[in-house]
């Protein structure tokens, strides 16, 4: 019996803490109700898409905008420099000047080897002769062999590339093919143009 009347007492206890719950929710059709940790809601810095609130003093001068340009000379961090322009005169230039830095290793060369199969190979074949699985199943014409006497679109043959050439290309992109400047960095672009050069030594 004192069992029966205790269920009792908890599940009345239950029923009007619900009770409770609901109705106090339903109160406000605009509210979210209660809320944990404010803070995870409202963000801390100003965000860049909006207009300058008049009540932040720090952002009055700012002109009305919270993104604002650079200041002159300066760089984002992590961005490397490229002079050389996306046209025939910066390819011919950048083959002239630029010297890949990294050491040939085979740790690198074996990167560089990757990085083809990964990025280039669907197009330039694991061998570099132009004839890789989208060239098959597409039936995608003109993708020139790293050897032989395969010639470039862009003069000379393609075994003769220098490193400069060879970088630029994966840089900006050429013909059908895109630019890989933002799935490679800087450095495994490099390690790229190694492979790719072992590629042109091929008979």
């Amino acid at each position: 019996m004192l069992a029966m009347n205790r269920n009792k007492v908890v599940l009345a206890s239950f029923c009007i803490l619900a009770s409770a719950v609901v109705f106090t929710a339903c109160k406000d059709k605009r509210s979210t109700g209660l809320e944990y940790a404010r803070n995870m809601y409202d963000p801390i810095a100003p965000n860049p898409d909006q207009p300058v609130s008049t009540t932040n003093e720090l952002l009055k001068s700012f002109k009305g905008q919270t993104a604002q340009t650079p200041p002159a000379h300066t760089s984002p961090v992590g961005f490397e420099k490229y002079d050389y322009p996306n046209t025939k005169e910066g390819y011919e230039a950048a083959g002239a000047a630029l010297v890949n830095p990294l050491e040939a290793t085979e740790k690198n060369l074996e990167a560089g080897k990757h990085y083809f199969k990964v990025f280039c190979s669907p197009c330039h074949g694991e061998k570099g002769d132009g004839q890789g699985h989208l060239v098959k199943i597409e039936k995608i014409s003109g993708i020139p062999s790293y050897h032989g006497d395969a010639a470039s679109s862009r003069g000379g043959l393609m075994k003769d590339l220098t490193a400069g050439k060879i970088y630029h290309t994966i840089m900006y992109g050429l013909n059908n093919m895109g630019s890989h400047a933002s799935q490679l960095t800087p450095d495994e672009r490099w390690k790229v143009v190694m492979y790719v050069q072992q590629l042109q030594k091929i008979q």
